[in-house]
């Protein structure tokens, strides 16, 4: 048996064990005190209590662990021939500014934005942004139609008409 049938067995015999143990290899903001919540079934709910921030796990911590200039993206596009490397501290130095202009905007933590691009590092700078910020994003490929976008940012409305927060679309 290999190291990942391992794993899946463990995390199947105890998954409140093995889900905490995986907890305790990112970094909290405010810890969990419930690995799983399952009170009000099929509404289930991990870490219960926990707040953390995506994008610091994914750039701050490696830059704060001395891994600054390790690489953390490279884009190899063969259909344009483009090639490019971020490491950790360029990336997290482009998501902090576009973070900062997103906030400019107006842009909050609960807040949703669609980003509506192509599968370009910009699109993954402008998703780790808005997980800086706290907002929710969706993420529509920019090979959408203007009838497809316009159809996300209906539900995105509706979504805000139900009591939801964040700026004029």
């Amino acid at each position: 048996m290999g190291r990942f049938d391992e794993v899946y067995k463990r995390s199947i015999a105890a998954p409140e064990v093995f889900w905490a143990e995986a907890a305790e290899r990112i970094q909290w903001r405010r810890r969990w005190y419930k690995v799983l919540d399952e009170s009000r079934p099929p509404f289930y709910r991990w870490y219960e209590g926990g707040e953390l921030n995506t994008c610091h796990n994914c750039l701050d911590r490696h830059v704060e662990a001395g891994r600054g200039e390790q690489l953390a993206l490279i884009y190899d596009s063969p259909v344009t021939g483009t090639k490019r490397r971020y490491t950790y501290r360029a990336l997290r130095n482009q998501v902090a500014h576009f973070a900062g202009a997103l906030r400019a905007r107006g842009v909050r933590k609960g807040d949703r934005v669609i980003i509506y691009m192509p599968m370009v590092p910009e699109a993954a700078i402008a998703m780790l942004a808005c997980a800086r910020l706290g907002a929710i994003h969706s993420v529509v490929f920019g090979g959408f139609a203007a009838n497809e976008l316009a159809a996300q940012a209906h539900c995105l409305r509706l979504l805000r008409g139900r009591g939801q927060q964040g700026p004029p679309l």
